[in-house]
């Protein structure tokens, strides 16, 4: 009979579990602050020092993290399905280390259009600056087979995408990048390792802003780039050291506590979002669209069935006949949804979609003004109580 495996959700909270020292030991791994290693002795030294040139996570200075940084690791490891994971100060540094990483001089990178906005507004212009060239993709339109050139490195895809939510074939997008001697990265921010396993689905690289799910307390920065393959995480690593990137303890460790609950968060912020989700739908005179995937009618629906293990809170909408002065009275009008431009804490947050973002999307181009709500976990009915009372405050 093969052994039994436990279930994701009870591996995440026991990874990076401390040991048993004297007979007992702390239920989570305790905070270590050091910016100095100490070694007993100089083989000893030598030793460690040997074992990381070779590729192993074993800390000879504080840089290189404590055994706090190594329980935070593990736990991601299990979120992915990773055998290597490297922290960064946050999620755009571990998007840049991944460009950087693993493209040189006279490369090209293939990039979804609806990613994360920085990515073009900060990571292209320093990348073409350093010989790296672009060129972006609608993958709602099928494969890139026009886009992809010869001296194609990398395929960069996030799904669902930013804003809107798209969802798209990862698989299929990763036999297409193995076909043409590429890398594919994925952002997998909006799955948090939960809900979505990019490794899984074939992707080399997954990318996380730990920032948002992981943390689920708004109250620190980081970001996490997670690989299966030895040789890629081992051309990763590399460049994160020469960045001299690292991650103080203070907040590994407080990404770990976020680890530890996170599960049962995203579930109830599907619940939360599901329930606001319906409602705005059913809100047909202030509402001419709603993105959310588990919602039947999105067009990403059938590939997030497939491909997910549930959705996060999450929900955009265009409003109808609407300019951008009635989304900021709207936003403005909120109670308990406040504005942010972040997300994945246990607050509801409202923003207004940027029209410059919007118009990168390859599937957008109504032009009408979007709002992008994140779910909180007060109560639903509090939530749509609020919107209901702002869109009569607009209706005035």
């Amino acid at each position: 009979m093969p052994e039994r495996r436990d279930h994701l959700h009870t591996r995440v909270l026991h990874a990076g579990a401390p040991a048993f020292d004297g007979g007992t030991a702390p239920v989570n791994a305790p905070l270590v602050r050091t910016s100095t290693v100490r070694f007993d002795s100089d083989a000893t030294r030598a030793a460690l020092h040997h074992r990381r040139e070779a590729g192993e996570a074993v800390a000879t200075y504080g840089r290189h993290g404590t055994a706090t940084h190594r329980a935070l690791e593990a736990a991601l490891g299990e979120l992915e399905g990773a055998e290597h994971v490297l922290l960064a100060p946050s999620g755009l540094a571990a998007v840049t280390l991944t460009f950087i990483a693993l493209l040189s001089p006279g490369d090209h990178v293939l990039v979804q259009d609806s990613v994360y906005g920085p990515v073009r507004e900060r990571i292209e212009p320093l990348l073409e600056r350093l010989g790296v060239a672009f060129s972006y993709f609608n993958a709602s339109a099928g494969l890139p087979h026009d886009a992809v050139r010869a001296n194609t490195r990398l395929i960069y895809a996030e799904s669902p995408s930013s804003f809107l939510y798209e969802v798209i074939d990862l698989p299929a997008l990763a036999a297409f990048a193995r076909q043409h001697g590429a890398l594919l990265a994925a952002d997998n921010t909006w799955g948090a390792g939960v809900l979505y396993r990019p490794l899984e689905r074939g992707a080399d690289i997954s990318i996380q802003a730990i920032t948002k799910y992981v943390s689920g307390h708004s109250d620190l920065m980081q970001g996490a780039v997670a690989v299966k393959d030895r040789d890629v995480g081992r051309r990763l690593r590399d460049t994160h050291e020469a960045l001299g990137l690292s991650v103080g303890a203070d907040d590994a460790w407080l990404a770990l506590r976020g680890v530890r609950t996170l599960a049962v968060r995203l579930a109830q912020h599907q619940r939360h979002a599901l329930h606001v989700a319906r409602y705005l739908a059913d809100t047909t005179g202030y509402v001419a669209r709603v993105f959310y995937p588990a919602l039947p009618e999105d067009p990403g629906h059938a590939l997030w069935q497939r491909d997910f293990h549930g959705a996060n809170g999450l929900v955009s909408f265009a409003l109808r006949n609407a300019a951008h002065a009635d989304a900021a009275a709207f936003v403005d009008a909120l109670r308990l949804f406040g504005i942010g431009a972040s997300w994945g804490g246990y607050e509801s947050l409202a923003l207004i979609a940027p029209a410059s973002r919007l118009a990168m999307h390859g599937v957008w181009r109504s032009g009408a003004p979007v709002v992008r709500l994140h779910v909180g976990l007060e109560d639903p009915g509090d939530l749509v109580d609020d919107l209901a009372q702002a869109f009569a405050r607009i209706a005035r």
